[in-house]
């Protein structure tokens, strides 16, 4: 049976799993579902159209599932959903998608630090960190395993690729592709995440060839659909290559430059 705070509303259709926990001054409105284990603190907002996972950790104050903040949402129903294992720090604000694609996500084993805003329509992967203050637009999708620094904030329709790390308050206004490093301002490509690749078992066949790889579009006098044909022509293409050429030919905003002296 859930546990429900005597001051917490909670909507008669909402779902709750076994082992709920519901605290002070929250309200579940009309629909919302959420699975077994998963604690909801006080004083948070789960709103309509929300499906929350197992074992998730909501803190204080946070606010899941609200309307867009787009002038074009005419309060057409949409959806926010989060993974399992996820963990959502105090005062988040998280917003549901509109009709361009119904729904914002959230995966599983993900950490959302205090103050982080992820908008409409935004698709984030599993196991990414979001560190306080980050600020994210509509749209944006963010790969497995992406870490975000504090304070960052990330233009509407921007994409950050998988394994890739972004350094604490920094404007993103080009996509970052995956396995990298970006920081510096405006944003550059500082490099290969080697450590947080190491740290997640990829072996050093792998992490050569993504450094290769790199080499060739940032630092071998080529422009990138250069360095990209290079790449075809000269590397295996092994599934993190793959990615890294199936994340350029994706890319509407281009990616991060490189780091010049």
């Amino acid at each position: 049976m859930p546990d429900i705070h005597s001051t917490a509303i909670v909507d008669p259709s909402a779902e709750l799993g076994d082992r709920v926990t519901v605290g002070p001054h929250t309200i579940i409105e009309a629909g919302v579902q959420i699975d077994s284990g998963t604690t909801v603190a006080s004083h948070c907002l789960v709103a309509s159209g929300v499906t929350i996972g197992r074992d998730c950790r909501i803190h204080h104050g946070a606010v899941v599932g609200s309307i867009p903040q787009d002038l074009k949402f005419a309060g057409e129903k949409t959806t926010l959903t989060v993974g399992d294992r996820t963990t959502i720090r105090e005062f988040c604000t998280l917003n549901r998608g509109t009709i361009a694609s119904g729904t914002t996500s959230v995966g599983s084993d993900c950490l959302l630090m205090a103050y982080v805003h992820v908008a409409h329509d935004c698709k984030l992967g599993n196991h990414v960190i979001l560190a306080n203050l980050v600020q994210l637009g509509g749209h944006v999708y963010i790969g497995d395993y992406a870490i975000i620094g504090g304070g960052s904030v990330v233009h509407q329709f921007e994409h950050i690729g998988k394994h890739a790390m972004v350094g604490g308050g920094f404007r993103i206004t080009k996509d970052v592709p995956p396995y990298a490093l970006a920081g510096h301002e405006p944003l550059r490509f500082e490099g290969l995440n080697r450590i947080g690749l190491r740290r997640r078992g990829f072996s050093r066949e792998t992490i050569e060839a993504l450094q290769q790889a790199y080499t060739l579009i940032y630092d071998s006098g080529l422009n990138v659909s250069q360095g990209v044909a290079k790449i075809r022509e000269e590397m295996e293409l092994i599934p993190e290559i793959q990615d890294l050429l199936d994340f350029i030919a994706g890319s509407k905003r281009g990616i991060v430059p490189p780091l010049r002296p």
